[in-house]
């Protein structure tokens, strides 16, 4: 494969040069750089990448591509000479904090360029399905050859075969006009042709691809780069050279074009739109750490291949998100191979080029696992840990005062009677000190804290800051969650403390027992870092019906039915826009809007009602108590990484996963004293696995000190069982801060279930830590 496949070269002939400036003055301006070659994934230097509004350059020169016997693995790519570098590609994520595609205002409207007469091709998908019976049958390929050759020559010729209907114009995101059966029919019986017809389709592509072109593409060629995209043979390594260039114009493409094809793609079956995004992950990670680097040019001279990738798959991911429910989890977005590149270096990146045109992956954050963006977010944690540590020690030798190792530590000094009120002291008191390293104290209680207080400071106080007597939160039955109780009152500071609380916790890499719903999350990122403005509002969120069911599902449904309801609204519920709710025995009234006592509710303002009435109960009735709850997180979590995050993720790094794999805890499990074959640990496993999930829980809790399982999975738990020499008649004992759990040898099963019941059962307090 030539080096001038991937990165075309730019010489002309002299003799061209006066036709080809002619025509270059016809295109759009292209944005250039004077290093893109250099630029890009190396990270040595800056480059340029296209921006969503940037157009690629005219290619004015293709050559033939040759004929060859050999198979599409082995095709040769012809020369594609003048190509300009690809312009920038990179939208910062502090300016949009997702990237992704929302619905365009309709204001935004590009001129639509007319579309050109297609040819008329009237094969059907059954005309198809029968001559490919007959090649099979006969090995007489010819006619099947010819609908291949025709087929994929050019866009035109796309758009006539698959087209639903060439006489219409199917200019809407509701509907591509694409036959995606056929196209679906076609595809997979694509890869069982003999080779010369793989050949030529994408010899056609190629051709499609070297078109030159002026002006905003038409709906045609967007529907034909959406057809493209979809090609199998775009698996496989040695058909690259000409994904990438697929790759590029469809990245380059205008915003509102990929507008379109953002809407486009959620049409696309679960099946197939799971191998479009699996294809361009796959295509990244190979042109990251190639199984044979042979078999593509050196990664200099393709630095656009992976932000173009990258740029394609934002594509699909707002494609995702604008579907509903998702097409596919987000997290099928991740790409694990990231895990193994320079995150830090990535992340330095973009905080120091964020809004340059620099390529990062922590602009497309949502390729990157959870699992990478924990280990930035731990880095950036202990990064400023040193330097806060660093900072104090300063400080004392500039005064002269003789340093300590105290100094170093965030040290909390608490008495278990007085939990919470000390705990709120103390953390206001060393507000200064939060971003050092976590220590806890019990006053009284002898104890070297090595990671087994901090877990249990947090376990008590969560439990008790969240106790129903307390006031602070409500408890919903049917939703099994907390949220933020809406009464007034003087002092909002507790909630502080549990924002500082959860802050501690991922700074800390500590996992909470916290029941918050998701929109919780989602209200913590609003915004993701703290406005200078101290006026401006925050932890309010775009609240949703289906936000509220996730708390209060009863309140929801009845919301709903009366969104639904047919009959006459006003005259049957007789409501105003008012809500109403009860404080300490007392019903108090609130108007959603100004006069809204007066306004009632109709069949034509119930939509604005419920919006009303779901951002009150959500946002407004809690202000208070929620902007002292973001206040307190965001002083411990004040990094840049958090706006990497979805709120998913962010309620995983604070809380754990719920989902407990006990035979994975099994495989990962280490032991000291006991063999994996020994009789006692045969007889824990099967006691173990045979638990019901609530026993399971408490025996990760007794151990570890959470019930939850980290980002890294059982694995990350360093689970051990080590043999304690003491008598049978003893029960289990714990170490939560090595994880690591003593069991003596029980002489039998019944034995060792009965003990470690009532050892799980009855675990508080230093005295069996």
């Amino acid at each position: 494969m030539s080096e001038d496949s991937c990165v075309p070269s730019s010489v002309e002939e002299e003799e061209e040069d006066g036709e080809k400036e002619k025509e270059r003055e016809k295109l759009p301006p292209i944005l250039t750089s004077s290093n893109t070659a250099a630029g890009g994934f190396e990270r040595g230097d800056k480059s340029q990448f296209s921006t969503f509004s940037s157009f690629i350059s005219t290619i004015n020169q293709k050559k033939e591509a040759s004929e060859s016997s050999n198979s599409p693995t082995q095709l040769v790519i012809p020369n594609i000479k003048n190509v300009r570098d690809l312009p920038p590609l990179c939208l910062d994520v502090r300016q949009k904090h997702r990237i992704s595609i929302d619905t365009v205002p309709p204001e935004l409207k590009a001129p639509v360029p007319p579309e050109p007469s297609l040819p008329i091709r009237n094969k059907t998908l059954k005309d198809f399905q029968e001559d490919m019976e007959k090649a099979k049958s006969s090995g007489d390929w010819k006619t099947v050859h010819g609908f291949y050759l025709t087929t994929f020559d050019s866009f035109l010729e796309l758009n006539a075969a698959f087209k639903k209907d060439v006489s219409l114009p199917f200019n809407t995101i509701e509907d591509s006009g694409i036959n995606a059966k056929f196209v679906n029919t076609v595809y997979d019986a694509l890869l069982n042709t003999p080779q010369d017809i793989q050949k030529c389709v994408l010899k056609g592509i190629i051709n499609g691809l070297l078109q030159e072109w002026k002006g905003p593409r038409t709906k045609d060629d967007l529907r034909a780069y959406c057809i493209l995209l979809q090609n199998p043979q775009f698996s496989n390594t040695s058909t690259y050279v000409i994904y990438a260039h697929l790759l590029r114009q469809i990245a380059t493409l205008a915003e509102v074009d990929h507008h379109f094809l953002a809407h486009w793609f959620k049409k696309i079956s679960q099946k197939r739109f799971k191998q479009l995004v699996d294809r361009l992950l796959q295509f990244i990670s190979l042109r990251l750490f190639p199984a044979k680097p042979e078999e593509f040019p050196p990664m200099i001279k393709c630095t656009w291949w992976i932000p173009s990738a990258t740029k394609v798959l934002a594509l699909f991911n707002a494609a995702n998100t604008l579907a509903n429910p998702a097409v596919i989890p987000y997290t099928d977005f991740y790409n694990s191979t990231l895990d193994h590149i320079d995150l830090m270096e990535e992340y330095h990146n973009w905080q120091c080029y964020g809004n340059s045109h620099r390529f990062s992956f922590c602009q497309y954050p949502f390729v990157i696992s959870i699992a990478a963006k924990k280990v930035i977010i731990q880095r950036d944690s202990e990064q400023q840990m040193i330097n806060m540590a660093r900072q104090s020690l300063v400080d004392k030798v500039s005064r002269r005062q003789r340093p300590d190792m105290n100094m170093l530590f965030l040290n909390v000094k608490v008495r278990r009677m007085h939990l919470v009120s000390d705990s709120l002291d103390e953390l206001t008191w060393k507000r200064a000190d939060l971003k050092k390293k976590l220590k806890v104290t019990f006053v009284g209680e002898a104890g070297l804290d090595m990671g087994g207080l901090t877990k249990e400071w947090f376990l008590l106080l969560i439990r008790q800051i969240f106790h129903p007597d307390y006031g602070m939160f409500t408890y919903h039955k049917d939703s099994h969650c907390h949220w933020f109780s809406s009464y007034k009152c003087d002092n909002y500071s507790e909630f502080r403390l549990v924002g500082a609380l959860m802050g501690l916790a991922v700074y800390n890499s500590i996992t909470l027992d916290i029941r918050f719903p998701p929109c919780c999350y989602k209200k913590l990122l609003s915004p993701p870092i703290v406005p200078c403005d101290q006026n401006t509002p925050v932890g309010n969120s775009n609240v949703t019906l289906e936000d509220l069911c996730q708390i209060m599902p009863e309140l929801a449904h009845g919301l709903s039915e009366l969104l639904s309801y047919e009959d006459n609204v006003e005259e049957d519920f007789y409501s105003t826009f008012q809500v109403f709710q009860e404080e300490f025995g007392v019903i108090k009234s609130y108007n959603l809007k100004p006069g809204g006592d007066k306004i009632p509710v109709t069949n034509q303002n119930r939509k604005e009602y419920v919006q009303l009435y779901v951002d009150f109960i959500l946002n407004k009735s809690i202000y208070k108590q929620f902007a002292e709850f973001y206040y307190g997180f965001h002083s411990v979590c004040d990094s840049y990484a958090l706006m990497l995050l979805r709120p998913e993720e962010v309620e995983i790094l604070v809380c754990g996963s719920p989902e407990l794999d006990m035979y994975a805890l099994q495989r990962n499990t280490q032991y000291d004293g006991y063999l994996k074959t020994d009789l006692t640990i045969r007889y824990f496993w099967d006691v173990v696995l045979g638990f019901p999930l609530d026993l399971q829980k408490k025996l990760l809790h007794f151990t570890t000190g959470s019930d939850r399982v980290p980002v890294g999975g059982m694995a990350d738990l360093n689970f051990k069982i080590s043999k304690s020499e003491t008598s049978t008649n003893w029960l289990p004992v714990a170490h939560t801060c090595f994880n690591q759990l003593c069991l003596p040898p029980y002489k039998n099963k019944k034995e060792l279930k009965q003990k470690l019941i009532i050892g799980i059962s009855n675990a508080e307090g230093f005295g069996l830590e």
